[in-house]
């Protein structure tokens, strides 16, 4: 089963997502994709390690090259699709043109792995603000690759100032 959690920044979509991936009995699996750069991004990912305390997760850092994770079966919890996609296009070795195959490709391998795979991502294309053209083809790629795990994805819920909303729901059997 896929789902994904989308919202914007401080939304509570990472809580939400930790919180979900409890409700599974399996071996859980935390994909940090997070690039440290600087102490915003280095305080960001402290928050996050203190959030999943006594959570029992594997974390697993991968910035890039999502396809070279090794999990077993289990619930994948995937911290966040947007920095993963900025690491791939803008990042060291990274490179636009392949971008979106080596994450499709990624996320196609980890579904297949995964009993319960979530994937968090930022909803970044409604400001209505100008950006230089680089901006304005990452955003267009996250947007690709969200629209692709949309599709893909039993369930579809946003998250807003902490309150789900479900746009596709896993059918009860």
């Amino acid at each position: 089963m896929i789902t994904l959690i989308i919202g914007g920044s401080g939304s509570g979509k990472s809580e939400f997502a930790e919180n979900l991936a409890m409700n599974f009995g399996t071996k859980k699996y935390y994909i940090a994709t997070m690039a440290v750069n600087d102490a915003e991004s280095q305080k960001k990912v402290e928050r996050h390690r203190n959030m999943r305390l006594n959570k029992k997760f594997e974390t697993i850092e991968a910035e890039r090259n999502l396809a070279l994770v090794n999990i077993d079966e289990g619930t994948v919890l995937l911290e966040c699709m947007s920095n993963l996609v900025a690491n791939e296009v803008f990042g060291d070795g990274g490179g636009s043109e392949n971008a979106y195959e080596a994450i499709i490709k990624g996320i196609d391998i980890l579904n297949k792995k995964a009993e319960n795979f979530i994937v968090v991502s930022n909803e970044v294309s409604c400001d209505g603000i100008i950006y230089d053209e680089e901006t304005v083809k990452y955003i267009a790629l996250l947007g690709r690759i969200n629209g692709y795990l949309a599709r893909l994805a039993d369930e579809v819920i946003e998250v807003v100032y902490g309150i789900p909303i479900y746009h596709k729901r896993k059918e009860e059997k």
